[in-house]
């Protein structure tokens, strides 16, 4: 699926009503869907414990906080991409503070090509996490299924006496025989023995 064919989910963190009134013609509902409008930080943290939102876009300053903790937040090991749109007299201060933690910065006021720009910069940063994750849940995968063989060599090894190395090539030979794999033969020496 190529970039300009995904959808993505946003939440806007905005108090100003101009600001929101705008985001349909900025935020197409071809590309962006849906869109959950919030007026609050308090708002905005209820709605992100509900559900995840590929990207998040905080208008600053909100009536409640600043933003500026919940743009780091919510980045963090969700995936979720955030944009921290500031005063120009605050964004050198705040790209300072935000920028290691990857939350974008824009000041105010933002041109419309601008913010177009920055949602594409956004969504291929989104793009980037997506493989990073898969790449991450095949190597949890795979130390899974390490774990359950090395379970498995060691019921062969208490239970029929094998040795390590015989043990191991008793679960390879059979997955190769069987036309399986290791953690399918693994599974059925550990229900065996268990």
């Amino acid at each position: 699926m190529s970039l300009k064919e995904r959808v993505y989910s946003v939440l806007v963190v905005s108090a100003v009503s101009s600001f929101n009134e705008a985001l349909p013609q900025l935020l197409p509902e071809n590309r962006f869907t849906p869109v959950k409008i919030v007026g609050s930080i308090s708002a905005a943290r209820r709605e992100i414990a509900d559900r995840s939102y590929d990207l998040v876009i905080v208008n600053s300053p909100l009536p409640d906080d600043v933003g500026i903790r919940f743009a780091i937040d919510v980045g963090g090991p969700s995936g979720t991409v955030s944009l921290l749109i500031v005063k120009a007299e605050h964004l050198p201060d705040i790209y300072g503070r935000v920028t290691e933690h990857g939350v974008f910065t824009l000041s105010k006021p933002i041109s419309r090509s601008l913010f177009t720009t920055s949602l594409g910069w956004m969504c291929a940063f989104r793009e980037r996490l997506r493989q990073f994750e898969k790449k991450t849940l095949t190597i949890e995968e795979k130390m899974s299924e390490i774990r359950l063989v090395n379970r498995a060599k060691w019921l062969l090894i208490t239970e029929l006496k094998m040795e390590e190395p015989d043990a191991h090539r008793y679960i390879e030979k059979q997955a190769m025989d069987r036309c399986v794999t290791k953690k399918v033969i693994a599974e059925e020496i550990i229900s065996s023995y268990s």
